[in-house]
């Protein structure tokens, strides 16, 4: 329940969907002569929403918090053990034209095969399967088991777990396939954006010795806080990644699922 609850709440609530269904609604509330004067301001209010989080700076200020929160480590070697997130694979595609798709988060599976070369005897874990409501034929885990081979990883050093759909279930499901040692340290991968949501579930799900390598970066730093775009629709993508991931942190700390609103790196 709570994967499909948060599927629709997240697409009700993301922001250049609910700003255009506030012009739309405007629109049409307006069409009544009694009512326009509160239409035209919905739809106004819509319209310079949309401005706003299309073209000023705003996606970046809340997203550059996010990626620059956990670092990575300054040294590979002596882990035990890498985990990827899912979410580089296209399922919907995969499944349809019957090769691996990726999506923009793709370096979640291309810097994994790059820490597998310098870890050459470290297992690679990689947790997702169907994140999206959306029938499709194919797992996450079915396309990187793809990539992985192509890489030239052996298969033995592979663990698939093919049936999570969002964060905590990647947590806890890899868990209970891999059964995590007491002293054994582990690499996770994941987008930079996601990775204190990611850390906060995996500590909460019960896994020690996981150290955080950030990924698949949106921003270049701090000199991209004043950075406005040019295009409505690239900063529109980047405002609702961002807003939906603060959400998630929120919505993650109250139902238990995390051990933090913002969780933090250890000292």
């Amino acid at each position: 329940m709570f994967f499909y609850l948060s599927k629709i709440g997240g697409f009700v609530i993301q922001p250049s969907n609910f700003l255009l269904a506030l012009i739309v609604i405007g629109l049409l509330v307006g069409m009544r002569r009694h009512w326009r004067p509160g239409g035209r301001g919905l739809a106004w209010a819509g319209a310079i929403g949309l401005a706003i989080c299309g073209f000023s700076p705003a996606a970046n200020w809340l997203l550059l918090p996010l990626e620059d929160r956990f670092q990575r480590p300054g040294q590979i070697e002596g882990f035990d053990g890498i985990i990827v997130l899912g979410g580089a694979v296209d399922t919907v595609v995969t499944g349809a034209r019957g090769d691996t798709a990726l999506t923009m988060s793709a370096e979640r599976i291309t810097i994994t095969a790059r820490l597998a070369t310098r870890l050459p005897d470290a297992l690679v874990v990689h947790t997702g399967g169907r994140g999206v409501i959306v029938s499709s034929q194919a797992t996450e885990a079915e396309g990187a088991a793809r990539l992985f081979r192509d890489f030239g990883i052996s298969p033995d050093r592979i663990v698939l777990e093919d049936a999570s759909r969002n964060t905590w279930e990647n947590a806890v499901l890899a868990k209970d396939l891999v059964k995590p040692e007491a002293g054994q340290t582990w690499l996770l991968v994941t987008s930079a954006y996601h990775m204190p949501r990611a850390m906060g579930v995996f500590e909460q799900a019960g896994w020690t010795g996981v150290t955080a390598y950030p990924v698949d970066y949106r921003t270049r730093g701090s000199e991209d806080r004043m950075l406005g775009f040019d295009g409505a629709s690239k900063g529109l993508r980047r405002f609702d990644i961002a807003f939906r991931e603060w959400v998630g942190l929120a919505v993650y700390r109250l139902t238990g699922r995390s051990t933090a609103f913002f969780p933090h790196p250890r000292a």
